[in-house]
């Protein structure tokens, strides 16, 4: 397949499948563009555009379920979050190519594994977890543009009920994403190709969210699960025998 019909073809369904599990779910769209779009262009192209992407469906999806907004939990977490960020631009300028595949390669397989076997009784945390919780996640918001499972881990281990989660990730987002944003352009890492991409891919993402919502309710959540998985181990296996 031609490098034309992969960037023409591939890039925007990827793009659509990813926001139809975004409005499903409230999370997961970079778990599904991130590893398989790293196929086709470099990582640093890549989590930009997903940043930006994500920014715009945040926005969206936190202003309409705002209400069940789970406040108590979201405000401890952000300074750590922030502090992560930073972390992991300064990783993602540095670490070389083949090195940062093989981890997202990891990453994405251990996160499909988790979810193909997971229980759900969650693990329980304390509050002072919102420390090396929010600054691992932010460390891998910057590294992989993938943290919304962490974020989900981390609610549910706090006692938030599934409406509070799918209406807390997202404001998250908003705030992590503005703040990748910020740091990613003080690194140069957006710029005119990466603005471009992603204001193209823009009304891909707005029909997904569009599906996913008409479609959140009619699934088995314990099956979008599976699904979600089944795709992950299979991303990220292929991520890391390319990296190797």
């Amino acid at each position: 397949m031609s490098a034309g019909i992969a960037t023409f073809v591939l890039a925007p369904l990827v793009v659509l499948v990813a926001y139809v599990i975004f409005g499903i779910a409230s999370f997961g769209s970079t778990l599904f563009t991130v590893p398989l779009l790293a196929h086709l262009f470099p990582l640093t192209f890549v989590i930009p555009i997903a940043i930006i992407l994500d920014a715009a469906a945040s926005v969206t999806q936190g202003i309409r379920l705002r209400a069940e907004v789970n406040r108590r939990e979201l405000v401890p977490l952000l300074p750590f979050l922030l502090a992560g960020i930073v972390l992991g631009v300064v990783l993602l300028v540095r670490l070389p190519g083949n090195i940062l595949m093989a981890c997202l390669g990891i990453f994405t397989l251990a996160y499909g594994t988790n979810y193909l076997i997971r229980h759900e009784s969650p693990l329980r945390f304390s509050r002072w977890t919102a420390g090396p919780i929010g600054i691992f996640a932010g460390v891998t918001s910057s590294l992989f543009g993938i943290a919304g499972p962490i974020y989900v881990m981390y609610l549910a281990g706090r006692g938030a009920t599934p409406e509070q989660i799918r209406a807390t990730v997202p404001v998250i987002f908003i705030f992590t994403t503005i703040a990748r944003i910020a740091v990613f352009s003080a690194a140069g890492l957006i710029g005119r190709e990466v603005l471009l991409a992603a204001a193209l891919l823009l009304p891909l993402v707005a029909l997904g969210l569009y599906i996913g919502n008409r479609l959140h309710g009619k699934l088995s959540r314990e099956r979008a699960v599976r699904v979600i998985g089944a795709l992950l181990v299979a991303s990220g296996a292929s991520l890391l025998l390319r990296a190797l």
